[in-house]
């Protein structure tokens, strides 16, 4: 019971001294310009308003008010204290602001007088930013009246341009994998740390899935992470962290430093490499991916004791609806995507 009050002790405090703890940008409590970049996130957006948000934003796209989702989940978590956990509450807030919006209402009068509307909207944005939006996917030709099925894969494959999630699990569609909320968990090898991401456990060789587009920008062995890929947003602000793959031929072929990824492609197998000064030692016990999502809002959190590292499992979830669907290169006995997509420029 001492523990159970003390941390909810501890909640409240946070909640009630937020510009101790970096969770609005320094400049706006003080007026000084350097160092004008938020410190830190606590991301406990719930599977539930992440879905619901996204589908009154998919679902308003075209209409005469498209609610924004980023903007939806700002104002419930300034209106909750950033508290996901009461599902009435939560749906309370996102039908609220849907309905207001809807009215004609902006979001600048919505939010008025919401003291942490903005901290929110931008720290959100940095979480979520990538995820939905305009894009390109091919998808199968509806067979011909002749019937014919002699015609290769990609002739039977047309482009379609779409709107809505546009960001992929990390485990290929119809691989089995297993999970839970295992963020902050002790880890001990090396010296005692938290865990600061996601484990989702599977079967050696499940291909590992790009969760959004971006650019390789570290590829290679970590004795922590053993063969792991580091893929950075086009935007700068999120890094996806891909650990313990497969020993051996832990990547995708091609694959290297700078190689520019579409969100669905394979980038490389699950393993349980790592724990090792040594390179390509499985000394995991368990076969799984390390998966986490790293927050960047100025360089210097890129490394280091500054660095945000978000409780990613509600998002995992959510994005478990769009699944990377692949198939099996004889030749190289190597997986690859079967369905691609490309980005959407502004302005096309």
């Amino acid at each position: 019971m001492e523990l159970v009050l003390l941390a909810g002790l501890s909640v409240l405090y946070v909640h009630r001294n937020k510009e101790a703890f970096g969770l609005i940008p320094t400049a706006a409590k003080t007026g000084e310009q350097e160092e004008d970049f938020i410190k830190w996130v606590d991301f406990q957006v719930s599977v539930m308003a992440l879905g619901k948000a996204y589908e009154y934003d998919r679902d308003t796209y075209q209409e005469e008010v498209h609610l924004n989702w980023i903007e939806l989940l700002a104002y419930t978590a300034a209106k909750t204290g950033g508290d996901f956990s009461s599902e009435g509450q939560v749906n309370s807030c996102l039908e609220e602001a849907a309905r207001e919006l809807t009215a004609g209402k902006t979001i600048e009068e919505l939010t008025e007088g919401l003291d942490y509307y903005q901290y929110y909207l931008e720290a959100y944005t940095a979480v979520l930013g990538g995820m939905v939006g305009e894009y390109e996917i091919q998808t199968a030709r509806e067979p011909s009246s002749s019937g014919q099925q002699e015609a290769a894969l990609e002739e039977e494959l047309v482009w379609e341009k779409r709107y809505g999630l546009k960001a992929f699990l990390p485990i290929a569609k119809n691989f089995p994998y297993s999970d839970y909320d295992d963020f902050g968990v002790s880890r001990s090898y090396g010296y005692r740390r938290k865990h600061l991401g996601h484990d989702m456990m599977g079967q050696v060789g499940t291909p590992i899935i790009a969760v959004e587009s971006g650019y390789v920008e570290a590829l290679g062995w970590n004795q922590y992470g053993g063969w792991r890929i580091g893929i950075r947003s086009f935007d700068k602000k999120r890094y996806y962290y891909y650990a313990h793959l497969r020993q051996g031929f832990p990547y995708a072929l091609d694959l290297e430093e700078g190689s520019i990824v579409q969100a669905g492609d394979v980038i490389g197998y699950m393993g349980h490499t790592g724990y090792s000064v040594k390179e390509d030692v499985n000394n995991i016990d368990q076969t799984h991916l390390h998966f986490g999502i790293q927050l960047i809002f100025d360089e210097s959190q890129k490394e280091g004791a500054s660095e945000i590292w978000i409780d990613c499992y509600q998002i995992v979830k959510f994005l478990y609806r769009n699944r990377s669907e692949c198939v099996r290169d004889d030749a190289t006995k190597e997986w690859r995507r079967i369905y691609d997509m490309r980005e959407v420029q502004e302005g096309n």
